[in-house]
């Protein structure tokens, strides 16, 4: 089980103590393989998108105006967190829902 998300995120540590043994990849420092984030954008679409981050209020038009996959490899950071990867499903974000979900699985 793979967890993308930032290491300083609170969600993300949230994550990680309710699942230990999860490895947490730091999309800053080890992007999302383009493989796992196709597959993650066929399943999500744009609400792979964190339109309320802090990152993408920082960007100008013309950089929101691209494809969701050009934009969170440029802007690794714009990426709605945690996405969870188990196996050959994915997750989006944290609740109690997706815990029961995730924990059902192993």
């Amino acid at each position: 089980m793979i967890i993308y998300g930032l290491k300083n995120c609170d969600t993300c540590r949230k994550v990680m103590k309710a699942l230990p043994g999860a490895e947490l990849r730091d999309v800053r420092v080890d992007p999302v393989p383009e493989a796992i984030l196709t597959a993650a954008l066929a399943h999500f679409g744009e609400a792979l998108v964190n339109k309320r981050s802090t990152t993408w209020r920082g960007l100008n038009e013309s950089e929101r105006a691209q494809q969701p996959m050009t934009l969170i490899l440029a802007y690794p950071a714009v990426m709605k967190r945690p996405l969870i990867a188990v196996d050959k499903s994915f997750f989006l974000g944290w609740n109690s829902a997706i815990e029961l979900e995730i924990k059902a699985l192993l």
